[in-house]
């Protein structure tokens, strides 16, 4: 046998009932079984004296079975005292056959494992994992730590380990199986081992290795591995850049659009900021190349990204080329369409806006004028995929708040524009700052810029942490602050990702606000509502014809109305702290003081605590995202509904965030001087999905 891409049915012990459950766990071939990694690892290196044990010790022990009985309490179970020269512990099992209670007669000798409990009558094992010794002077230790796999139902560890003990003799027995395609000089810079050790010591550690070292990613086996699979991903993503452009894309030339420029700049009642003018600098130049703009754009609640796309948009309108802006929710769709509708007022520009309301007569009209070529910018939620929807001549595509899309959503629009070997350019952007480290390695096929920097006059937002017991207080300063002429955000969450109960929710403290706060004009919008009605009820509140919004998280993203200077968002120890920052994004945006409070359910864990924390002492939305990561890890700093996400067999972004400054540089030296591991790199870790990589 000389190849790891053979099936797992070759090796010892899986047959096809195995075969079958170990593919669940997406191992089908010898190469899948040996990157399957244990979870833990117990120890059974040493036997352990009973007289030594202590409750919450997970170990193994050797002794003679002294009682064995069965006691009918509020359920039947088979109590066993076992005992050394040092001391006496239970063994308790409520699953137990006749069979079993026969075995574990008095006077057996026999080998335990499991942690160590307290019980009613001292120290106790429940259901511990034993042998019958028939012979006293065996030998009952491992050589090697135990590993713990990740099972699927109908498979056992025993099934399990034995299988990776025979592909690891294959792999000892022919070394070439596990080909090193990390150059030697760079394992030895970073005192790597090969393949094979890194592999055998993860497998097996000898008792060199700590369990606690294992778990905690100190061993440099673990790093090794860690390197290597976020290695291979930034080279796929750097594969698909290349492939990009390979593409052709249409030129905007920005030399012959001055006078038009020059008249949207005039029509703006605002100046751009240094920060903006150096992302639309960026923005020229890409457009003016024959390859796809690939650019992500971030930029904190309030920065101004939106208008920066508005410029791209303009210049792909003077070079003839129609415009597609898609972003995730209705409220922000119809919110662009005030935008853009403003920004181009002087420039005879069609925009529509399209959303899965929009039907009959109105939607039949907009995808004609879409096809023809009459509409120059459609503004639209996940609707501009569907296959009715066909372009004149699409020539770019802004995406706001990538990450709520799916990768096949987002690569389903960038097909549409293609026309022959021509690709339209591509804008991304976000407000959720993504920490460096995630960027460095989740958007290395793109070009990130970054507008760091706020618009003149904004002042940072006072952020207040306080118990809801205190909501009293709340409500007389919302009276308060009312009686100043000012507006209010009451923010309600909900832990349940429930739209309906989140609905319910915010009706009963509007309600409630309601008959608490008789002078206060309130108002509710929520995800459940029609189109039209949030479009109502959110410019009765821009008109100051509201002096209260009872609000769900649906108002995250783009509502902006300038008066509002008061949030209060009830348990905000629910959201993550990209999605809080988001949210106390929509005030701030006027000339006066604005406040947070952050109203808690008590008692607030520890690490609840230490966000809302963090909230407080900063308004950088890059900070918190960094400080967010280091908390709870990159799968919820980047939302849960992102379908893109890059998922790790063995990385993990917060554990292993140091490794990832080393890996631009390496990719770049295997680019040069090793081309050829790159393909084999990319399979070994990611099979052959490179395709996401291009959105």
């Amino acid at each position: 046998m000389n190849d790891l891409n053979q099936s797992v049915a070759v090796l010892t012990g899986v047959g096809a009932q195995t075969k079958d459950r170990l593919e669940k766990l997406g191992i089908r071939v010898i190469q899948d079984l040996i990157f399957h990694l244990p979870l833990r690892y117990e120890d059974r290196t040493r036997v352990y004296p009973i007289g030594s044990l202590s409750a919450g010790m997970t170990v193994l022990i050797r002794g003679r079975v002294e009682l064995a009985d069965i006691v009918s309490k509020s359920r039947k179970s088979l109590v066993c005292k076992v005992s050394d020269d040092t001391g006496l512990i239970t063994l308790k099992f409520f699953h137990f056959s006749a069979n079993q209670h026969n075995m574990l007669k008095p006077g057996t000798l026999i080998s335990c494992f499991a942690e160590v409990r307290y019980g009613f009558g001292g120290l106790e094992m429940v259901h511990p994992d034993y042998q019958i010794i028939a012979n006293p002077d065996a030998e009952i230790t491992e050589a090697y730590l135990t590993p713990v796999y990740p099972l699927t139902e109908g498979l056992s560890q025993t099934t399990i380990r034995k299988a990776v003990k025979h592909a690891l003799t294959l792999c000892h027995h022919q070394p070439q199986l596990l080909t090193d395609w990390i150059p030697e000089q760079t394992l030895r810079q970073y005192a790597y081992p090969t393949l094979a050790e890194a592999i055998q010591t993860l497998h097996a550690p000898d008792d060199t290795v700590s369990t606690e070292a294992l778990l905690n990613g100190g061993v440099p086996a673990l790093k090794r591995l860690a390197f290597e699979e976020l290695l291979a991903h930034h080279l796929s993503l750097c594969l698909s850049r290349n492939k990009t452009k390979a593409w052709q894309a249409p030129i905007f030339d920005g030399t012959n659009q001055l006078a038009r420029v020059e008249q949207f700049l005039k029509a703006l009642p605002f100046k751009f900021t240094g920060a903006q003018q150096r992302v639309i600098a960026e923005i020229e130049a890409d457009c003016g190349v024959p390859q796809p703009m690939m650019r992500l754009i971030q930029g904190d609640v309030g920065s101004g990204k939106t208008v920066v796309a508005a410029y791209a948009a303009l210049l792909a309108l003077t070079a003839g080329y129609q415009v597609a802006v898609m972003a995730p929710t209705e409220l922000l769709v119809e919110q662009h369409k005030r935008n853009f509708s403003a920004w181009f007022e002087s420039f005879q520009v069609n925009v529509v806006f399209l959303t899965g309301q929009i039907k009959g007569k109105a939607r039949k009209e907009i995808l004609q004028g879409l096809a023809e070529g009459a509409v120059d910018i459609v503004i639209g939620t996940h609707a501009l995929f569907q296959d009715s929807v066909l372009f004149h001549q699409l020539g770019l595509i802004i995406i706001d708040e990538q990450h709520r899309f799916g990768v096949n959503q987002r690569l389903a629009l960038r097909d549409k524009g293609q026309q022959g070997n021509i690709r339209p350019h591509q804008l991304v952007m976000t407000a959720t700052p993504i920490p460096r480290t995630l960027a460095m390695l989740q958007y290395s096929d793109l070009d990130i810029s970054i507008i760091d920097e706020l618009p003149p006059g904004r002042k940072p937002i006072v952020t207040s942490v306080i118990p809801a017991e205190r909501r009293t207080e709340v409500i007389e300063r919302i009276n308060s602050w009312v009686g100043k002429k000012r507006q209010v955000y009451w923010v309600c969450t909900l832990i349940e990702e429930s739209e309906v109960l989140e609905c319910e929710a915010a009706e009963k403290t509007a309600d409630f606000l309601t008959l608490a706060l008789p002078k206060v004009r309130v108002a509710l919008i929520h995800g459940r509502m029609k189109s039209a009605e949030k479009e109502a009820v959110m410019q009765s509140f821009k008109n100051h014809e509201v002096d209260l919004l009872v609000a769900t998280t649906v108002i995250e993203v783009g509502v902006d109305v300038p008066n509002a200077g008061l949030m209060i968002i009830e348990n905000p120890e629910r959201l993550g702290l990209s999605q809080l920052h988001q949210l106390r994004g929509r005030v701030g945006r006027g000339e006066g003081d604005s406040y947070c409070l952050l109203m808690y359910q008590s008692p607030l864990s520890d690490t609840a605590r230490q966000r809302l924390g963090i909230l407080r002492d900063s308004n950088d939305g890059f900070v918190i995202a960094e400080k967010d990561l280091a908390l709870r890890g990159p799968g919820e700093v980047m939302g849960t509904r992102q379908t893109g996400a890059i998922n790790f067999k063995i990385a993990d972004l917060a554990r292993d965030a140091d490794l990832l400054h080393n890996i631009q540089q390496v990719g770049e030296q295997i680019f040069k001087h090793s081309p050829q591991a790159i393909q084999p790199l990319c399979e070994r870790w990611l099979g052959t999905s490179t395709e996401y990589a291009e959105v």
